[in-house]
């Protein structure tokens, strides 16, 4: 997701997806059925109506695993480039582009130390990756640093459903079982990393209130959006919602 330094080796967001098996299977498992499909073609388009206009801009895809987000942006005209810890998810991704006849250039790299000088790139994305990585202030930090106009990423928030679900995870992980003990992030923490860089939260997007695992297992596109949309018109989605897609941008000096 995130070469990895040797300290940050053994953490599970370099070590699980370094495994061919796992990068193979990392679309069906994620995005595979008709939540798993609203869930990415909703993402897909919020981003791009965060960056419009895409085509023509250049976008650093950051954590691109099998480059599901660089692959749509290239197709709508956009020259992106995707970095990965993992070659093994960065040989999926090739193969994706190859097939969509779209070209991105794929490269490894580490979201917490990016190869690539200050605001070389119109705008950084990240996607399911500060949730993960060892030090997310650092990594969003460097996706400030090298983007020239805007930053997208995601996150689970701190007051949704999957605050829940993470603290059983890190309860199990403590444990001693192998799980994802993945991270929640406040909007006040998220605020304050990005002014330190000298950026600004300027839309954002929630998605579900209740947690994608049990939409799945309505396995309803059609009844997850009746509920979901009922919820939204309680005002639930503005305090609840998660995941979180933020977009930001760069503050005029």
């Amino acid at each position: 997701m995130t070469g990895a330094p040797p300290s940050r080796a053994d953490h599970y967001s370099y070590s699980v997806y370094a495994d061919p098996a796992m990068a193979e299977a990392f679309d069906a498992l994620r995005f595979s059925g008709p939540i798993g499909r609203l869930l990415a073609e909703t993402q897909e388009r919020v981003i791009a109506s965060f960056l419009a206009p895409v085509a023509g801009s250049t976008i650093l895809d950051v954590g691109t695993g099998t480059g599901r987000a660089a692959i749509a942006l290239a197709a709508r005209g956009a020259r992106v480039t995707g970095v990965d810890a993992s070659t093994e998810m960065l040989a999926v991704a090739e193969r994706r582009a190859k097939s969509a006849a779209v070209g991105v250039t794929f490269t490894p790299g580490d979201a917490h130390a990016l190869a690539f000088a200050d605001q070389s790139f119109d705008a950084a994305i990240c996607l399911r990756v500060l949730m993960h990585t060892p030090d997310w202030r650092q990594s969003l930090g460097e996706l400030c640093r090298v983007a020239r106009k805007r930053v997208v990423f995601d996150y689970p928030a701190l007051m949704s459903a999957a605050a829940l679900q993470a603290a059983v995870r890190h309860a199990v992980h403590a444990a001693g079982g192998r799980v994802e003990a993945y991270r929640v992030l406040s909007d006040r923490a998220v605020d304050a990393a990005l002014a330190l860089h000298g950026f600004r939260v300027a839309d954002s997007h929630r998605q579900f209130v209740l947690p994608i695992a049990l939409h799945k297992r309505f396995d309803s596109a059609a009844a997850t959006g009746r509920i979901e949309a009922a919820l939204a018109r309680a005002g639930l989605t503005r305090w609840f919602g998660s995941p979180v897609t933020v977009v930001a941008e760069r503050c005029a000096s």
